[in-house]
């Protein structure tokens, strides 16, 4: 009998999470569908999908229980999706402690987590019809490869993410579990909202000067929020074809990064080149710093 393909997905309210979820379900998978409050995904629920209150920042015994739960419940799960996150909007010098913690706690070590603690699970469970265990996806983005002024953290957050991605490909491939980072570049979801996206509390005269980088950046926002290029159900039908190896990727291998919109695949070869071009200015002093050989 063919195995019934179980998606976990966190943040699954709005964006990314929620359209994966509705993709899944119109492919007639299983979908726990999960937000901090079950009452803002009576949507999913309505499409069919299971829901559950779910807090990434939880202690990880907490999340370890609900993996238990999950796994008792549904006998296994195919697909881990992290979806949690959030923008810090801020200068490095405005942000405090306490505000790069909790992003870092939502974005970086919720995700890490709830990894930890499904994983044992996944390990555990039989292989699927196409040969796969499961696959984990954590969520980097566009500032996976872009630091900019205005927001430093969540570039930190999302290059630790894609990090965490590319380690875990390496790590669960033994046991024949996928793991990959999603990277979209900006899409017309709710992120940018002022109600969603969180800026620091201290302000500094010296980065509202429109200006400056930072300034430049506040006044971008707010123009890109709505304005997005990318569409989030188009992304997410890509992101369920690549993780699934249907539609788009049949007969492909899952890449250990999927990467979405013209803008990110912009950033990405711009980084590419402004780095080739410092290893080529460099590379005498570069290579200049190993030790003789013997």
């Amino acid at each position: 009998m063919a195995i019934q393909p179980v998606w976990f997905i966190t943040a699954a309210s709005s964006g990314f999470g929620q359209a994966i979820a509705l993709s899944a379900l119109r492919r007639g998978h299983t979908v726990i569908a999960t937000a901090r409050n079950a009452s803002r995904i009576q949507d999913l629920a309505a499409a069919g999908a299971h829901t559950l209150a779910f807090d990434v920042t939880s202690p990880l015994s907490t999340i370890e229980g609900v993996a238990k739960q999950v796994f008792a419940e549904h006998g296994r799960v195919d697909y881990l999706i992290n979806a949690a996150g959030y923008i810090l909007e801020g200068s490095i010098e405005e942000v405090s402690p306490e505000e790069v913690y909790d992003s870092f706690n939502t974005n970086v070590f919720g995700t890490m987590n709830t990894v930890r603690a499904f994983l044992p699970h996944m390990r555990a469970q039989p292989l699927a019809d196409n040969g796969v265990r499961g696959v984990v996806a954590t969520f980097g983005s566009l500032g996976s490869w872009r630091g900019s002024a205005g927001f430093g953290v969540y570039s930190m957050t999302k290059w630790c993410c894609s990090a965490l991605g590319e380690s875990l490909a390496a790590e669960l491939e033994p046991f024949k579990i996928k793991a990959t980072v999603i990277e979209p570049g900006y899409f017309r979801t709710g992120f940018l909202n002022p109600g969603t996206r969180v800026s620091s509390k201290a302000r500094v005269d010296a980065y509202e000067d429109e200006n400056t980088p930072t300034g430049k950046t506040r006044r971008a926002i707010v123009k890109t929020d709505g304005n997005q290029l990318g569409d989030v159900k188009k992304g997410a039908e890509v992101i369920v074809d690549m993780l699934s190896s249907t539609g788009v990727a049949s007969g492909k291998e899952l890449p250990v990064r999927v990467m979405l919109g013209s803008d990110t695949e912009k950033v990405v070869r711009d980084k590419f080149a402004s780095t080739i071009g410092i290893l080529d200015e460099w590379k005498e002093v570069i290579r200049s710093t190993d030790s003789p050989l013997n």
